[in-house]
């Protein structure tokens, strides 16, 4: 029976590989990888369905027995019994970090060839179904990205396509992710170009729509068209709240800044904490005490969301030990205040410990919180009627656009999700204007800082896009002959008609570089035999500019390229002579992997 399975195993083996030669000498690799985004955006649809499904029946099923009129323990048990849950599974079956879901497939973009592992295409499904579930503060969407992107990277390698179609991929999964999990195909695919930064190119431009649309097509198949957000619009928008629509986007604008510099200190503590128990007790111990306090924080907060758009200010503190003042004008603005300032706690305490979730729903959330206040306490200070539904909405986008520096995927976010494209203006100005205060203060997002930081990532800009993919090891020429500094005029003439190079390292015994030999600076005195016995090759060697580390980001080569003025740098490692790298081998590299990975 065994040898049936593996004989069969093989046949389909072959019949499909087969198939994949059959495919590349027949099929254009630009006209299949639209059928290969068409079965991206399914997967990658299932996938978030499967997502949303089991996240709701657990919140459900776990929350089923809450009493609205008074404080509940369960809000302390239930989010550290879901982190610990989470925590054993990622750490003893896993076995591999999978937090961060969108800062890891931006890195696989810029470091790994748009490659990730078979395992993410269901790890993070389970992995934030349990988190967001039993409760954790945060959200879906970032390991719908990562579980999307990496649908759509093990695909192209089955299917062998090239690395320039495998990006288009992994970017088609995590356009469809997003597409799925809010029924928003536009948003999807301006995440993958905002977000992750794919360049917008007659290539990549239909196999992303095709992924997203299919994504939400699916989506609307088996949810039905209702918006994942209700919201009517029952106040108009005048052109005399455009002032508080600007002031609104300042304030998104700092609330953004505050969420990510709160969210990056906390990601420092926990870094802190070398013991992966010690970490997981104290990021239990935060969150729980957060959701005890401030219930709307548990899971990813839509219900309160949904709550604030349909004008329903009372409910935010269900669950509480504050409901006897819900009535009270003065408490709710302070209650909301608070939660806007501890959600980053939240989100992070819940990541740190060991959860599973991403930033984009407590972005959706802060923003939400934000845009309320503003109205609301604008209302009560008697200095103007403002729609406190209109402004939730248009803080939703401002916030998002601030912490993902993406104004644009906001904006069609926000109105995708809710239906509110009444408010289309007001959302360009707040969205821009957020996305124009931050980048005061932030140049990265924060997705990308954690890659900036390290030198790790791969911008819209082709030059220090390529510069990233190249690796100093691959322009490195070990082909110059080596000299020692007691060699004589006459041992340097004899090498020198050996070799092909006009450049020679002076090298120790120890292999050391001490200095450099170039032929025109010797040409004067290499024809003179009287010189042969009398001059060594220390007394006319020269000191390289600079020198070159092994591993050493090629920007920062390229920078001391720039700041030298040399052609030709020496290459060390500890100390010890590895090669010479030159702008020439630099130059030919570039305009290699630029035509294979840019040209349409």
């Amino acid at each position: 029976m065994e040898e049936t399975v593996t004989d069969n195993q093989k046949s389909g083996s072959d019949l499909f590989l087969r198939f994949v030669l059959w495919r590349e000498k027949h099929i254009k690799e630009k006209d299949f990888v639209l059928f290969l985004a068409f079965v991206v955006g399914l997967l990658s649809g299932v996938a978030a369905l499967v997502l949303k499904f089991l996240i709701h029946t657990i919140s459900e099923y776990l929350t089923s027995t809450v009493n609205p009129e008074r404080a509940n323990l369960l809000y302390i048990l239930l989010p550290s019994i879901g982190v610990v849950l989470t925590a054993l599974y990622v750490r003893y079956i896993v076995r591999d970090d999978i937090s961060h879901g969108v800062t890891r497939v931006l890195y696989a973009i810029s470091q790994n060839k748009s490659r990730l592992k078979k395992h993410n295409v269901y790890t993070s499904v389970l992995a934030s179904s349990v988190t967001i579930g039993f409760g954790g503060s945060v959200g879906a969407e970032g390991p719908i990205v990562y579980t999307g992107a990496a649908i759509g990277s093990n695909l192209g390698r089955v299917f062998r396509m090239s690395p320039r179609i495998l990006m288009i991929l992994v970017g088609c999964g995590a356009a469809a992710g997003i597409a799925g999990i809010f029924k928003a195909p536009i948003a999807g695919m301006l995440f993958t170009l905002e977000v992750l930064m794919l360049d917008l190119t007659a290539v990549s431009v239909m196999p992303l729509l095709i992924a997203s649309i299919t994504s939400t097509t699916l989506a609307y198949v088996y949810t039905g068209y209702e918006f994942e957000f209700f919201f009517a619009q029952t106040e108009g928008f005048y052109t005399s709240r455009i002032p508080y629509v600007i002031m609104l986007g300042l304030v998104c604008g700092f609330s953004s800044l505050y969420f990510t510099r709160a969210m990056n200190m906390m990601e420092d503590v926990f870094r802190k904490f070398k013991n992966p128990w010690v970490r997981t007790t104290v990021g239990c111990a935060v969150l729980s005490a957060l959701v005890f306090f401030f219930p709307p924080l548990y899971g990813e907060g839509y219900g309160a969301i949904n709550a604030l758009l349909a004008g329903d200010t009372s409910s935010i503190v269900n669950g509480s030990i504050f409901y006897g003042d819900r009535e009270s004008v003065a408490f709710l603005a302070v209650f909301i205040g608070l939660i806007i300032l501890t959600k980053a706690f939240a989100t992070s305490s819940t990541n740190g410990a060991g959860g599973v979730g991403g930033t984009f729903a407590p972005s959706l959330y802060v923003g939400c919180m934000t845009g309320f206040l503003f109205a609301f306490v604008a209302n009560h200070l008697g200095f103007i009627e403002l729609s406190t539904k209109n402004f939730a909405l248009m803080g939703m986008a401002g916030v998002m656009s601030g912490v993902m520096h993406a104004p644009l995927m906001a904006i069609f976010l926000t109105a995708e999700l809710t239906g509110g494209y009444d408010l289309f203006l007001p959302l360009l100005i707040v969205s821009t204007i957020s996305y124009g205060t931050i980048k005061v203060f932030e140049p990265y997002s924060i997705y990308t800082m954690r890659l900036a930081r390290r030198g790790e990532l791969l911008t819209h800009g082709k030059d220090k896009a390529v510069l990233t993919l190249l690796k100093i090891d691959n322009v490195i020429e070990r082909d110059f002959l080596p000299v020692s500094p007691d060699m004589t005029l006459k041992d340097m003439v004899d090498t020198i008609a050996k070799s092909k190079r006009n450049l020679f390292p002076v090298l120790n015994s120890r292999g050391e570089l001490l200095g450099v030999v170039l032929l025109d600076e010797i040409r004067n005195i290499m024809f003179r035999p009287d010189l042969y016995r009398r001059m060594k090759v220390s007394t006319f060697m020269s000191i390289p500019p600079a020198k070159i580390e092994v591993g050493e980001r090629m920007d920062s080569v390229m920078k001391t390229f720039d700041r030298t003025g040399a052609w030709n740098l020496p290459v060390v490692e500890g100390g010890k002579y590895v090669g010479f790298v030159s702008k020439s081998k630099i130059f030919n590299s570039y305009r290699a992997v630029l035509r294979h990975y840019c040209d349409d």
